[in-house]
């Protein structure tokens, strides 16, 4: 039973949400375009990145600590096998040996901090996509049902078959999407946490033969 005075609201409301199936339709192909590229982005990264083993970050670390002077710490850093923004940073620590050691620890800490936002943002798309695209997939969902149950009293079955042909398709997209854009953030997180890591490791060690001299 309809409450008198609310065909108005429920018309608007009906028409607004059906006016939102092809917008949803668009940003699911947009999001499958872009979860594509980031999977062969993804797939490219794991073949051409070399990350420093266990014991050759061992070895460096021993390298750096006995260094006795700042350009002898600075080849050591640029002849590794760190990625070269892991480089940059060192080095940009290593020049700053003439400051205090409080004020060059903080530059150190900032450096490393502007290093994690740089790399969290590489996977913001993909992290925003993990929760938008079963939603989208939910809405593209729901939204023909209406018009499908329609025709079906109706008896009208060719627009039903339409209609859920469009709920099952946004469905499997939106957790395509989903499921790869959450695969793609896991392993790409897993990676930049361990070349964080790396670089706090080596960043400590600097600082505190710095602090030797």
């Amino acid at each position: 039973m309809i409450i008198q005075g609310t065909e108005t609201l429920t018309a608007f409301i009906h028409i607004l949400s059906e006016s939102l199936l092809t917008p949803v339709i668009v940003l699911l192909v947009v999001s499958i375009i872009i979860v594509i590229l980031a999977f062969g982005g993804l797939v490219n990264e794991y073949i051409s990145r070399k990350p420093i083993s266990s014991n050759d970050l061992e070895n460096l670390v021993r390298k750096i600590s006995f260094s006795t002077n700042v350009e002898q710490m600075k080849n050591e850093i640029n002849s590794s096998n760190l990625f070269d923004y892991q480089k940059v940073v060192l080095t940009r620590i290593a020049d700053n040996y003439d400051i205090g050691s409080d004020a060059r620890k903080a530059l150190a800490s900032e450096l490393i901090s502007a290093e994690e936002t740089r790399l969290i943002k590489k996977t913001n798309k993909t992290d925003i996509l993990v929760k938008v695209g079963p939603s989208l997939g939910l809405l593209g969902t729901l939204i023909p049902l209406g018009p499908g149950l329609a025709a079906l009293g109706t008896g009208d079955i060719s627009t039903l078959a339409q209609s859920l042909t469009i709920a099952f398709d946004t469905t499997v997209t939106g957790l395509t999407v989903g499921a790869l854009s959450y695969l793609i953030s896991k392993y790409k997180k897993q990676w930049y946490e361990s070349e964080l890591i790396d670089l706090e490791t080596l960043a400590e060690a600097e600082l505190e033969t710095i602090n030797k001299w």
